[in-house]
């Protein structure tokens, strides 16, 4: 899909980021220690590369947006995302990490509320994402963020039905009426 990512954020500036960004990838990720005590191995500049060029099966480049959100010049968060997955109309976030110092401020929140419309207007009705078992601060985020437990397996998978207005609702996501398979 053909998606203009800078609708992602209306606060910060998004683009795609690929080999050039290694670095300023790694610097952030590796203060991010509650992720890895919870999701090792431990961050290398190796294992950076692989998640960008990682898809899920039947997915290919055009549906994936490795993504950082800039303030200025600084990283102040990544996502990927994969558009159409695991079906048709649900966006799936394989990672979604913010700068140790924007944590505790909104700035995640802030991202995640401003994408929900963007991906609305491209027709998407719900977002997935899988959370490591016991991570209390992945967990609590995304709680926090409106979104529910679907299914415990190897990871929680979590969602957030959004609706459009021929679904009922004129809110950017609605909560009455939910709705999990």
């Amino acid at each position: 899909m053909n998606m203009n990512i800078n609708s992602l954020s209306q606060k910060y500036s998004v683009r795609k980021l690929d080999e050039n960004d290694v670095d300023i990838i790694y610097d952030m990720s590796c203060k991010n220690d509650i992720f890895y005590q919870y999701h090792p191995p431990f961050v290398t500049r190796e294992s950076i590369l692989d998640d960008m060029g990682a898809l899920p099966p039947g997915k290919g480049y055009d549906d994936k947006f490795y993504v950082g959100f800039f303030e200025n010049d600084s990283l102040v968060g990544l996502m990927d995302l994969i558009l159409d997955y695991p079906e048709k109309e649900i966006s799936f976030i394989g990672l979604f990490m913010t700068d140790t110092r924007y944590q505790n401020r909104g700035v995640g929140s802030q991202i995640i509320s401003d994408m929900i419309p963007c991906l609305k207007s491209y027709g998407y009705q719900e977002i997935q994402l899988g959370v490591d078992k016991g991570n209390p601060q992945s967990y609590s985020f995304w709680i926090k963020n409106k979104f529910t437990p679907i299914r415990e397996d190897t990871y929680i998978l979590m969602g957030l039905r959004i609706w459009s207005e021929k679904n009922g609702c004129n809110r950017f996501y609605c909560l009455k009426n939910w709705n999990f398979r």
